[in-house]
C-alpha cells in the first residue's frame, strides 16, 4: 500500500514537473482534451438541464395523469395534424365526473376543467389576453395551486359557484398596484363581477406552456360555465390515479369505463382521447438522445486528436528520462513501477486537461442561465464521466510510451 502511495505521488510531481517546465508545449498539447471535455460535458450539461427542467414542468401538468379530451395530443400539431378526426367528437362534459368516479376505482381524483382568453376590467383598467379557467373542485388536488396572498377557493364556493376567483400574479401586477392590494376587489369578466379571495404565487416562465397561471384568473366551475361554455371553452377532465399505480392500468381502466358512459359498441372506434402525462416524458426523452449522441461524436474526434497530443508528450519525457529510468532499474526498480509512473503520469495531464474542460463548462453554464432563464447545471453523473474519460484516455495514451520506458536496458538506458 505504501509502494502504490509513493508510485502514484511520484507521478503527480513528474506530471506536474513536466507542466511547468514546458508550459506552452504541454498546453497545446492537452487542448485537444479540454476540447474534448468542454464538448461532451458542455453538451450533457445543456441537454442535461433543458429536459431536466421540461420533465419538472410535464410533472407540474399531474403526475400519473390521464387528460380525456376530444384532442389527441400525441398527434402533434402543424399542418398535418389530422383535426378533421377529432373536431366531430363530442366535448368532454362536466356530468361524466361521477360516472368516472363510479366505474374507474383506480381513479383516486377527478376534476373538470374548462378555460378560455378574454379581457379582464377593473375600473378604468382593462388587461387583455388573460387566461380564464373554470375549474371543478378536485383540480387543486391534481394540479396545485400556490397561494402567496389571501386564502383558496372553498367546498362550498365550488358547489353553489360562487362570483369568487384567484388571479396570477401578472394580472395582479398589472391592474392594481401590487398584489397584496388585489384582494377584496371586484373584477369584471364578460359582464360579470368577480372578488378576488386570493393571488397565485409567482410561477415564471413555461418552455411547455402547460398551466400559465402568472396570467390567469381560476373561478369555480359552476360560474365559470355561465360565461365561458357558449364560447368555444376547450373542456378537459383530469383523472389522477391512486398511489403507487402504473398509468397504463388507470388508462386501461379509463377506456373501459368513458366507453361505457359513451354506449359504444365493441366494433365502434374509441371518441375519445386517452392524454397519458407519462408518454409526454418518454417522448421528451426520445428527443434529446439525438444531441447527446451529436456530443459524443463531437467530443470523440477532439478526444482523438488530444490523445495523439498526450501521447506525443509522452514519448518526448521518456527520451528526457531514458538515464534516470536505467538508475532506477539498475537499483532494482521492477518493469511494472515503470509502467504505472509513466500510465499515471500521463493519467495526471489528461485530468488536468479535463478539469481545464471543466472550468469553460462552468463558465458556459453561468452564461446559458442568464440567457435562457433556466438553470444549467453540472451534475455530479458529468463529472463522473469527465473524469473517467479524462483518466482512460491518459492510460491510452501514455500505454505504448509506457511500455518502452518499462521494456528499456538498464545499461543502455544509463549510457544514453
Amino acid at each position: 500500500m505504501r509502494r502504490t502511495i509513493e508510485i502514484i505521488g511520484s507521478s503527480f510531481k513528474m506530471a506536474m514537473q513536466e507542466l511547468w517546465k514546458n508550459k506552452l508545449r504541454t498546453f497545446l498539447s492537452l487542448f485537444g482534451i479540454t476540447i474534448g471535455i468542454f464538448c461532451i460535458i458542455g453538451v450533457l450539461a445543456t441537454v442535461n438541464s433543458l429536459e431536466h427542467n421540461i420533465q419538472n414542468e410535464i410533472k407540474s401538468l399531474g403526475t400519473n395523469t390521464i387528460y380525456i379530451d376530444k384532442w389527441d395530443y400525441s398527434a402533434g400539431g402543424g399542418p398535418d395534424y389530422p383535426w378533421w378526426r377529432y373536431v366531430k367528437r363530442p366535448e368532454p362534459k362536466y356530468d361524466e365526473i361521477k360516472q368516472i368516479k363510479e366505474r374507474t376505482p383506480s381513479a383516486k381524483y377527478v376534476a373538470f376543467n374548462i378555460n378560455a382568453n378574454d379581457n379582464v376590467e377593473y375600473k378604468d383598467n382593462t388587461l387583455s389576453g388573460v387566461n380564464l379557467f373554470g375549474n371543478s373542485e378536485e383540480f387543486q388536488n391534481i394540479q396545485p395551486v400556490d397561494i402567496a396572498y389571501g386564502r383558496f377557493i372553498t367546498e362550498s364556493e365550488f358547489d353553489h359557484g360562487s362570483p369568487v376567483a384567484i388571479i396570477g400574479n401578472e394580472v395582479a401586477e398589472k391592474l392594481f398596484v401590487s398584489a397584496e392590494v388585489a384582494l377584496g376587489k371586484l373584477v369584471q369578466v364578460r359582464g360579470k363581477k368577480l372578488q378576488i379571495i386570493g393571488v397565485i404565487k409567482k410561477q415564471g416562465k413555461s418552455m411547455i406552456g402547460g398551466w400559465q397561471f402568472d396570467q390567469s384568473i381560476i373561478m369555480p366551475y359552476k360560474f365559470a360555465r355561465n360565461i365561458m361554455w357558449a364560447r368555444n371553452s376547450s373542456p378537459v377532465i383530469l383523472v389522477q390515479g391512486k398511489d403507487n399505480l402504473r398509468s397504463v392500468a388507470l388508462k386501461d381502466d379509463l377506456r373501459g369505463a368513458m366507453r361505457a358512459i359513451h354506449k359504444l359498441t365493441p366494433r365502434v372506434d374509441d371518441n375519445f382521447a386517452l392524454n397519458d402525462i407519462n408518454d409526454f416524458s418518454e417522448a421528451v426523452s426520445n428527443i434529446f438522445v439525438p444531441l447527446n449522441i451529436g456530443g459524443w461524436i463531437i467530443a470523440g474526434i477532439s478526444l482523438i486528436v488530444g490523445m495523439f497530443g498526450v501521447a506525443n508528450i509522452m514519448f518526448v519525457t521518456v527520451r528526457e528520462r531514458t538515464n534516470q529510468i536505467g538508475i532506477k532499474k539498475a537499483i532494482g526498480a521492477k518493469k511494472r513501477v515503470i509502467l504505472a509512473e509513466f500510465l499515471l503520469e500521463s493519467a495526471f495531464l489528461c485530468i488536468i486537461g479535463g478539469l481545464m474542460g471543466l472550468f469553460l463548462v462552468f463558465i458556459l453554464t453561468k452564461i446559458l442561465t442568464g440567457l435562457f432563464h433556466f438553470p444549467v447545471f453540472i451534475s455530479t453523473a458529468n463529472l463522473v464521466i469527465a473524469f473517467s474519460i479524462s483518466f482512460t484516455v491518459g492510460v491510452l495514451a501514455g500505454i505504448i510510451p509506457a511500455s518502452q520506458a518499462a521494456r528499456l536496458d538498464p545499461v543502455v538506458a544509463i549510457r544514453s
